[in-house]
């Protein structure tokens, strides 16, 4: 136990902001003066307990400046809303954009916080009037709030997921439309993309990202480069938390996440695609 409080705290994430940013991401803060590349996503782009996730590893694969907008438990809404991230992706050679929940963004159901998006704020009236038998102020995150509801009623739930999606999507596209389309869209999941019913996965509501399906991405393929789907191997899967640096107290976080191995398959799969897309290499 010793050695692993030791090895954490050799885990230094410097977390760092960009222009006039709210945010801390992952550091440290890299130079934008020179070609850079921008990674935008949650948990897994900033590397919780990772100590080379993948924005890294390509970093060091292509020897080219990568920006880490990582940020843990983030959704769309931290950074369609921040100028300064958005206008550092859209002077970018090249934007990955890791393809999060369509639970961590506020819709015409209920709103989460501005930055840190897996915290629930507020049901709108139109929630409050379908879930007219829920209490909504026992809720401090979206996903707990969520299975609430379903658990309440799968019937009306079903509403809430479609809301959701037409409110992913449309986040979405704004987002690109305000990087460019100089973007590849990354899936970085133990989850398939496909578009089984989520109720039928065996993860369901502790499915990641949530809600999302094969047909959402494919309307948006139009707007990007390149989807990159990367999901683990068998192997990677099985390395577990090996190579990680966390404190005793987070090891079962540790354990629900992808670790050093599943990072290293993502990069690969990145690197390969940006070489396509920025030098037109086979």
């Amino acid at each position: 136990m010793k050695q692993e409080v030791i090895e954490a705290e050799e885990l230094g994430y410097a977390p760092c902001r960009y222009g006039s940013s709210k945010v801390l991401f992952r550091g440290p803060r890299r130079r934008l003066d020179r070609p850079y590349m921008a990674f935008v996503g949650g948990t897994e782009t900033y590397g919780k307990f990772i100590e080379k996730p993948f924005p890294m590893l390509v970093e060091r694969a292509m020897r080219q400046t990568c920006v880490n907008f990582g940020c843990v438990n983030g959704g769309i809404d931290a950074f369609v809303n921040d100028t300064s991230v958005m206008e550092i992706c859209r002077d970018a050679d090249l934007t990955v954009v890791q393809i999060m929940g369509a639970n961590n963004l506020s819709n015409r159901f209920y709103s989460v916080h501005p930055r840190r998006n897996d915290r629930f704020l507020k049901a709108s009236t139109v929630l409050q009037a379908i879930y007219h038998d829920v209490d909504f102020s026992e809720f401090a995150f979206t996903r707990h709030m969520l299975g609430a509801l379903h658990g309440k009623s799968p019937d009306r739930f079903e509403t809430v997921v479609n809301e959701l999606r037409e409110a992913w999507l449309a986040r979405m596209r704004n987002m690109l439309g305000q990087i460019g389309d100089r973007v590849v869209l990354l899936w970085f999941s133990d989850e398939q993309l496909d578009d089984q019913n989520w109720t039928l996965r065996s993860s369901q509501l502790q499915a990641d990202p949530l809600f999302i399906t094969a047909s959402m991405v494919d309307e948006l393929r139009s707007l990007v480069l390149d989807v990159v789907v990367a999901n683990p191997t068998p192997a990677a899967l099985a390395a577990g938390t090996t190579g990680m640096f966390y404190p005793t107290s987070q090891a079962a976080m540790a354990t629900e996440m992808l670790g050093v191995q599943c990072h290293q398959e993502a990069s690969a799969r990145l690197i390969e695609t940006i070489r396509e897309q920025l030098y037109h290499t086979s």
